[in-house]
């Protein structure tokens, strides 16, 4: 295949940014959307928070930022409203807090506020970091005795003072220090970080598709110089395995030394070739085992000192030079600059490279043929001027060389003074090699000696071999070993040719290609369903669990058989997103669950971020009936590179109508397991609430609604997943009004009064 270029489509990091930067210190954060239309829902929570808090993901996901819901008797009324202030005038902040947990237990909490923006400037986000500092603070919350006792305890073994206190604030300040702190104004309103904190990277990342950050001295490796610069270092080193055997073998009379003293300008341009590309290869990129393309210096230079670095300083040992300084040149000299035929394992890779073009691999196979070829002719050379030099009185005047000399009429005398010209002698040599490798020799050159007898026979062993790879089966070895490369080819050829036919735009062409690209990288063209698809049932659902273990592990089927499991896992199939791209558009028709392996997704509805999907989130939609068609409310975008694994929904309920006894369980608790219900009217909707909830809470909540005053501006505070919100029918209404009816919506979604008949019972 080409050379692959790795991952290159811009990606939105965000997420894992901020989750990289909190690792270390604490990593109970969330986010909000900083542009919502009704207060500033939360978009994202760390599993950290989830811990802290006790409150499961799917419960947070859009309430409101204000952390209202973590309030409680003792919690300041005051610090609320600064935050909130802070929110209104997108600022950063910082107090301690009283908190409490979802099981009542209060802590006080050190909390950051931090405003992020976009490429444009914009707030677009909030990121808040909570701190646990009840134990540095010294005292407990009002209302858990049992805490405070083991914290008077942990007190009195403790020096008087608030250095715990401090250290508390500097520990729980680490993070957002570092994101916060640092900060300098530029004239021109730019920030500025402190470089001893992070060296000149940028301390709070920007929600906005991250720009590849590369150095003007990076070479791309599958830019258009690489690529020819590759083709010449190619061709250097065919010229190195010719000429090193030929100055080896051939070396050791006047003639071959003016010879070899001949091609030193093209035999040190060939070194300063192989050093130069030495350097080349520490300042040009590579593609990780992740399919992420490498820019770091550091980085592309470990990389080169553990792969090739060693084979190529070798072979560039610059032998040559000797000449210059007017060194005596010997045979051993020569016998040492064999090193560099090192370099033709780099072929190997070239073959691997170039693999797909019939026509190259034959040019490559042929070019071997004949340089092992050459090979051979100068062992034959090597040989025959043994056997003149041996003074063996039976051998020495029946050599191939010495009856090669009679036949020319230049005979040897004294076995080592006259013969042919070096010419003569390699074009001889070269003509009988490739007669016995190609099996069509006439004989005019013959073996005669023992030793040339036996070099002779396995000559023809490996000419018989050669014979038959290179000129019988190089299409059969070309279909059998690159048969992947060549259906990639076929579908790419199909592609193009529709792409043509139909006259597509050049942006949906683009976007076609890459897409076709990127997921035969995934999967290198194999379909699984159809490799599975004459396996026995039993061992194919064995496979499909493997595959789909991530899924499967989802709450949600925890309570569900292995005979369950295992028909769910045949009807799950895994998609690739790429940054960009659209997993579904509001109002499309939602045909399947879809649960993120790898990357993240935003949901946009009206261009306002409503959620954050990272790994191991599940998005869709809760189950109604079979025959209703579920529409989405919103736009699902990939941020970067994303594996996904949906079920779809009318395969689903064929299962379930296989086991009743799991079904009823799944509809009740689906809408607990989804990160964001994409149901349309799922946010309007009472009967969506779980009936289940605890109304103590909603009560407290509500009396705070209903304090409201007139003429202010009520938030819901309660919109996450299954829970109403109050659109079309609270404008006209005031505060207080809204309030009663939104706390009597609540009421009647655990009573199961209908939607319709909600207005008229709040009038």
């Amino acid at each position: 295949m080409p050379v692959m270029k790795g991952l290159l489509a811009p990606q939105n990091t965000f997420l894992d940014t901020i989750a990289t930067r909190f690792d270390g210190t604490h990593s109970n954060f969330i986010l909000a959307n900083a542009q919502g239309r009704c207060g500033f829902p939360i978009v994202y929570c760390s599993d950290g928070f989830c811990d802290l808090t006790g409150f499961a993901r799917t419960e947070v996901m859009q309430k409101n930022c204000s952390c209202r819901f973590l309030c409680g008797a003792e919690s300041s009324e005051p610090v609320l409203q600064s935050i909130e202030k802070a929110l209104d005038s997108r600022q950063e902040f910082q107090t301690e807090v009283c908190f409490y947990k979802k099981g009542g237990a209060a802590f006080w909490c050190l909390l950051d506020i931090m405003p992020i923006k976009n490429e444009k400037g914009e707030v677009v986000l909030f990121l808040f970091s909570f701190k646990d500092i009840t134990e540095s603070r010294g005292r407990s919350c009002p209302g858990d005795k049992k805490e405070e006792k083991q914290r008077n305890e942990k007190q009195r073994s403790k020096k008087p003072g608030n250095s715990h206190l401090r250290a508390a604030r500097r520990q729980g300040r680490t993070m957002l220090q570092q994101l916060s702190s640092q900060f300098v104004r530029r004239d021109r309103g730019e920030m500025k970080i402190n470089r001893n904190v992070f060296e000149n990277k940028p301390s709070i990342p920007e929600y906005k598709v991250a720009s590849v950050q590369k150095s003007r001295f990076i070479l791309l490796h599958y830019s258009i110089f690489k690529a020819l610069w590759d083709w010449l270092i190619l061709l250097a080193t065919f010229y190195v395995a010719v000429t090193v055997p030929y100055n080896v073998c051939f070396t050791g009379t006047e003639d071959s030394l003016s010879a070899a003293r001949s091609t030193i300008v093209s035999d040190i341009a060939v070194e300063m070739l192989f050093i130069l590309d030495i350097i080349l290869n520490f300042r040009t990129t590579y593609v990780s085992q992740s399919g992420q393309v490498v820019y770091d210096p550091r980085s592309i230079c470990i990389h080169y000192v553990a792969t090739w670095f060693f084979v190529d300083l070798i072979a560039a040992l610059p032998f040559d030079l000797l000449y210059i300084f007017n060194v005596t040149v010997t045979s051993l000299v020569h016998l040492l600059k064999t090193v560099r035929l090192l370099r033709l394992l780099r072929l190997l890779q070239k073959l691997d490279r170039y693999s797909q073009y019939s026509a190259m691999v034959l040019t490559l196979l042929m070019s071997m043929f004949a340089l092992l070829a050459h090979w051979m002719a100068c062992i034959w050379y090597v040989i025959g001027r043994k056997e003149l030099e041996s003074n063996d009185p039976r051998t020495w005047d029946i050599g191939w060389l010495h009856e090669l000399g009679k036949r020319l009429e230049a005979p040897y005398i004294n076995n080592s003074v006259g013969g042919p010209s070096i010419r003569s002698a390699y074009i001889a040599s070269l003509y009988f090699t490739l007669s016995s490798l190609t099996s069509v020799g006439f004989g005019n050159v013959c073996a005669n000696t023992d030793t040339e007898k036996i070099f002779s026979i396995c000559t023809m062993l490996i000419g018989a071999l050669m014979h038959a790879v290179v000129f019988g089966n190089v299409t059969a070895i070309i279909q059998r070993m690159y048969s992947r490369r060549s259906l990639y080819h076929t579908r790419m050829k199909d592609l193009k040719d529709f792409i043509r036919v139909h006259h597509l735009p050049q942006q949906l062409k683009q976007r076609m290609l890459e897409y076709f690209q990127t997921t035969w990288s995934v999967n290198n063209g194999i379909d699984a369903n159809e490799l599975l698809h004459d396996f026995p049932d039993e061992l194919r659902a064995d496979v499909a669990m493997h595959l789909n273990k991530d899924i499967l592990q989802l709450p949600i089927f925890e309570t569900a058989s292995r005979g369950c499991l295992r028909s769910l896992s045949l009807h799950i199939k895994t998609s690739f997103c790429a940054p960009g791209e659209y997993l579904l558009r509001q109002g499309d028709a939602l045909q399947a669950n879809y649960f993120v392996c790898s990357g993240s997704l935003e949901v946009l509805k009206d261009n306002v971020v409503l959620a954050i999907l990272g790994k191991g989130d599940l998005i869709g939609a809760d189950l109604c009936r079979t025959d209703q068609v579920i529409k989405t409310n919103a736009d699902v975008k990939a941020l970067t590179y994303c594996d996904l694994q949906h079920i779809g929904l009318r395969g689903l309920w064929e299962v379930l109508q296989l086991y009743p006894e799991y079904a009823s369980k799944f509809t009740a608790d689906i809408h607990q397991d989804l990160t964001f219900n994409l149901r349309e009217g799922s946010e309007m909707e009472v009967g969506a609430c779980p009936p289940a909830r605890p109304l103590p809470v909603l009560t407290a909540l509500g009396l705070g609604l209903c304090t409201a005053m007139e003429g202010e501006s009520v938030h819901p505070l309660l919109t996450g997943a299954g829970v109403p919100r109050l659109q079309g029918w609270e404008r006209g209404c005031s505060s207080a009004t809204l309030a009663r009816r939104y706390v009597l919506s609540w009421l009647c979604a655990a009573r199961g009064i209908g939607r319709e008949n909600l207005c008229n019972a709040g009038g």
